[in-house]
């Protein structure tokens, strides 16, 4: 089998969101970190090198800066990926390409691959990032590469050159193929991320990583995103203390808040 490329994010963690005062999100406070389905992604490709052979390119756009205050955070999660399989990687990391959106990240996703004489038998992603989870990068590489495209896969395998794979689509289960190369997303469903061992750690920062700037992918850049606003929704519990002498009067007077409420009509 030829080489499998994995796309990878550096994503806001949605675990340490912080707002503002005015309750604007505060995007500077959140740290990166590897998007958790990308794990499954690498996890994937990992298991295919191993049945199959070839070699596991991560390739990695930086779409939330500055790059001054996210370098730290963005060489973590490259240096995560490596360790847990990924043989070489392609990072792409310049402030004027942040704020990235989904068109100006594929686009230059291809355009790596292009410029970069990459010729996979295989693109893996996951179904969608923890932080803007659009799900949209797998599907526009696979269109911009003129390549077959499956999306969902909760499992695959590789046979007589084509992959075969399960896909999810929540009520149901589909069982689809296409003919190398193809682009596939998965969903956490389809294995369990390894943690890596202590060797596979050592030697991650020994792999080759090529770092690109904007100038490098000049031909696939756009019109750059501005986002206005990003603010925190906030839940304000209503806090009611509800007595009674008995279940049933305690049960009455619950039922009336919530008619008050308009959450239930007797």
């Amino acid at each position: 089998m030829g080489d499998i490329i994995v796309l990878l994010k550096a994503a806001l963690n949605p675990e340490m969101v912080r707002s503002k005062p005015d309750g604007s999100l505060d995007q500077d406070a959140i740290p990166l970190k590897l998007s958790d389905i990308d794990r499954n992604a690498v996890e994937e490709a990992a298991k295919l090198k191993g049945k199959l052979g070839g070699k596991i390119i991560g390739i990695t756009v930086l779409t939330v800066g500055p790059l001054a205050r996210r370098e730290k955070d963005l060489r973590m999660a490259v240096q995560e990926a490596l360790a847990k399989g990924v043989d070489e990687a392609i990072i792409v990391a310049d402030d004027s390409i942040t704020p990235g959106d989904q068109v100006q990240t594929a686009n230059i996703i291809v355009e790596v691959i292009k410029k970069s004489g990459l010729k996979p038998d295989l693109i893996l992603a996951s179904e969608a990032t923890i932080d803007e989870t659009t799900g949209q990068i797998a599907g526009r590489v696979a269109a911009k590469l003129d390549m077959p495209y499956i999306s969902f896969a909760r499992s695959l395998d590789v046979v007589d050159g084509k992959v075969v794979a399960e896909r999810d689509l929540e009520e149901d289960l589909e069982k689809v193929e296409a003919p190398l190369p193809v682009v596939v997303s998965v969903t956490q469903e389809i294995n369990q991320p390894r943690p890596p061992t202590l060797i596979q750690i050592r030697r991650a920062s020994r792999k080759p990583q090529k770092r690109l700037t904007a100038q490098d992918v000049k031909d696939a850049l756009g019109v750059r995103r501005r986002i206005l606003e990003r603010r925190i929704i906030s839940v304000k519990r209503k806090q009611e203390i509800i007595d009674g002498s008995s279940l049933e009067e305690i049960a009455d007077k619950l039922l009336d808040i919530l008619e008050r409420e308009g959450v239930v009509k007797l």
